[in-house]
């Protein structure tokens, strides 16, 4: 495991348009070492499992600004679990509520950043994570 680089699929699932932050953790996450795949804007839950199974991911990475990650965060999960990448572990960031973390690891999320986060304990979680 110790050769085998980190890969990380970002990606902003539903119709929310701002990616700033999305972009700067993919350039972090590369910067790193990791082998980071950006989907970019308005993806659907099942173009998320299906380019995070083909491309043999170990991590999703999901931006959240418009507040429907309780929504979209379980549809990702399904379609990994319909598809067969249950193994693929979920991060999120962005605007969350904190009233909504505990419901958000319940579901299988592995961490939630929130606004404020240095890049680098992104980095750190998912390498000590792996």
């Amino acid at each position: 495991m110790q050769g085998k680089k980190i890969r990380v699929l970002i990606a902003k699932v539903g119709l929310d348009g701002h990616d700033r932050g999305a972009k700067l953790v993919a350039n972090s996450l590369k910067n790193a070492g990791m082998e980071v795949i950006y989907l970019g804007l308005r993806q659907t839950a099942g173009q998320i499992a299906e380019a995070a199974i083909q491309e043999h991911v170990d991590y999703i990475g999901l931006s959240f600004l418009a507040g429907d990650h309780m929504t979209l965060v379980p549809k990702v999960i399904q379609k990994l679990e319909e598809n067969g990448g249950e193994e693929i572990k979920i991060i999120i960031g962005g605007i969350i509520s904190k009233e909504h973390l505990p419901k958000l690891l319940d579901m299988g999320v592995m961490q939630v950043f929130l606004p404020g986060t240095p890049l680098s304990a992104i980095e750190c979680f998912i390498k000590d994570n792996r």
